[in-house]
């Protein structure tokens, strides 16, 4: 389970066995997200509001590196 980046208590990550579209995860404490690298698609949310809204900001801010990880691990 590579981790991408923790952040404020925001932990993105990816799992090995990951498919597509290229996705992250995101957890702070028991909550969690799965959210959709190209379109910032929030697939599953179990976060607080304050919270998917940071992910989505960290997300922008850090896509391209993001993806260019996922591209490296699974290619």
């Amino acid at each position: 389970m590579p981790t991408l980046l923790i952040y404020e208590g925001l932990k993105f990550f990816f799992y090995a066995n990951e498919h597509e579209p290229k996705h992250i995860h995101v957890m702070k404490g028991g909550d969690f997200a799965k959210i959709e690298l190209t379109t910032f698609k929030v697939i599953d949310c179990y976060m607080k509001p304050k919270d998917v809204k940071k992910a989505l900001m960290v997300l922008e801010i850090h896509n391209s590196e993001f993806e260019r990880k996922w591209d490296e691990y699974f290619n």
